[in-house]
């Protein structure tokens, strides 16, 4: 069977299965095509910091098509992170950690077709993401 084929007879199957049960083909579909794509991005994420003693990236929190990661600077919650799957569409944000000493401005999601992302774009969004985190104002203080 030659790839072309190949490629018709599975678009075949595709149709068959949601037909059969929509819901469950999403599952399988999702799965099959979306789960190791988020799966890459996760690693990239994590790999970005692999060398470093002063910075970490934990996994917490997340969905089937998002990631949620906790930054670490010197064992201090800084920051958290996430990372979805939209669409074919990598997109990444930070938030405010909840007991952190530290808050994140606010900004516009950090976006790029799944397909293009990679070490330098992740490394890239990244410190985008981190320049937007700054000490909390304590009590008092001006």
């Amino acid at each position: 069977m030659n790839a072309q084929s190949h490629d018709s007879f599975r678009a075949a199957c595709d149709k068959l299965s949601a037909r059969i049960d929509a819901e469950q083909f999403e599952r399988f579909r999702w799965t099959r095509d979306e789960a190791p794509r988020l799966a890459r991005l996760v690693q990239l994420v994590k790999d970005s910091v692999a060398d470093r003693t002063d910075v970490e990236i934990n996994e917490e929190g997340g969905s089937q098509t998002s990631k949620g990661f906790i930054v670490k600077v010197h064992g201090k919650r800084v920051a958290g992170v996430m990372i979805a799957l939209e669409q074919g569409l990598a997109v990444m944000n930070a938030q405010t950690a909840s007991r952190s000493d530290y808050v994140v401005r606010e900004g516009e999601d950090i976006v790029r077709d799944c397909d293009d992302v990679d070490e330098a774009w992740i490394s890239e969004a990244l410190g985008a993401l981190f320049a937007r985190i700054r000490p909390r104002r304590k009590p008092g203080a001006e």
